[in-house]
């Protein structure tokens, strides 16, 4: 039996039954958060493959330990900072009579990742609870906006040779549907890497050559001896979530969130390096109303975590900020005026 696949475009993780997505950006400076909520709550998995991780509530979504649903996740700039956006997402969860219930009222459970976002613009600006609460307020069923919005407001990639040669990060989603389930990501990329679509193998965005008109390929690059920059510890990262409809265990949503990163190993070099703090949440809310092989799903989980890094990188827009200037895919890949 052939499986049916569709795949459209534009598609994102609010495709998968149960999600919705909210985008808080900052007008102030290029700096916001994003939260992906679940009301009914979600078997939740989580897995953290980079060595300068910001995060909170990870531990409890071990297969493990106790609780096994969350109500949200909460992704945000701001680096640890940012993690206070979780305060405002749990705020408007019990507003809105969404927890876990301890029968003295109603706890809702809301792990969150951060990325590190400090050099864009003023660095005393950053996500907190009010953030995170007009996340949940902006949150619906339609395909959220990419690019610099959100998470990925102030996201660079590609800062191996240094700030100066970097280039614009962002936020992007996709999602995949197969014999019926389907399973979306939404990432926010902030990586030190270069970022290349796997699809292709054209190199999307990353360092630039000394001039900075061009891309100079890092792998390329450190293959034939160039040392990149010293760099501080978490001053990069990639975060986000991968859902399913498909009912999940514990172990298999943790599972999914290991498989995850493959998406991001193909879609950045290098990856989940001692810089980044790479880190991914699955979410499985059942509302498929079945399992599916994990295998499947694992397939489809790489698959669309690359897709959104595209995504993210591909709906970017250049940034000049007081001396930097941070072009996007979009503007190297301008031909030259004649």
């Amino acid at each position: 039996m052939k499986l049916i696949a569709t795949c459209t475009p534009a598609g994102s993780i609010t495709e998968v039954a149960g999600i919705e997505v909210g985008h808080f950006t900052d007008a102030r400076r290029s700096t916001g958060c994003t939260v992906v909520i679940a009301r009914a709550g979600a078997v939740a998995g989580v897995d953290v493959r980079g060595a300068a991780p910001g995060t909170r509530e990870t531990e409890l979504l071990h297969p493990s330990n106790l609780v096994d649903r969350v109500h949200a996740i909460t992704l945000a700039g701001g680096s640890a900072w940012g993690l206070d956006a979780a305060s405002g997402v749990m705020q408007w969860l019990e507003e809105n009579n969404i927890g876990l219930d301890v029968g003295f009222g109603l706890v809702p459970i809301v792990p969150a990742a951060v990325l590190f976002d400090l050099p864009v613009g003023d660095a005393n600006i950053r996500p907190d609870a009010g953030a995170g609460y007009q996340a949940c307020v902006a949150a619906s069923r339609n395909a959220p906006a990419e690019g610099n919005v959100g998470a990925g407001a102030g996201a660079l990639v590609g800062k191996l040779f240094g700030l100066a040669r970097a280039m614009r990060g962002g936020i992007g989603s996709a999602s995949i549907t197969v014999d019926g389930i389907t399973v979306g990501a939404i990432i926010a990329c902030n990586a030190v890497g270069d970022v290349i679509d796997p699809a292709t193998g054209q190199l999307l965005a990353g360092a630039r050559t000394p001039d900075g008109s061009a891309l100079l390929n890092a792998r390329d690059a450190i293959l034939a001896g160039l040392a990149p920059q010293s760099l501080l510890a978490g001053t990069n990262t990639t975060i986000g979530v991968v859902a399913t409809d498909a009912i999940l265990t514990k172990a298999q949503a943790h599972r999914l969130a290991q498989v995850a990163h493959d998406g991001l190993a193909r879609a950045i070099n290098p990856v989940h390096t001692m810089s980044d703090g790479d880190t991914l949440f699955a979410l499985g809310t059942g509302r498929a109303g079945r399992s599916a092989g994990m295998l499947l799903l694992s397939t489809l989980a790489a698959e669309v975590t690359a897709r959104a890094v595209v995504r993210a990188i591909l709906a970017a827009k250049g940034l000049t900020a007081g001396a930097m200037n941070w072009p996007a895919a979009c503007d190297l890949a301008r031909p030259a005026a004649s």
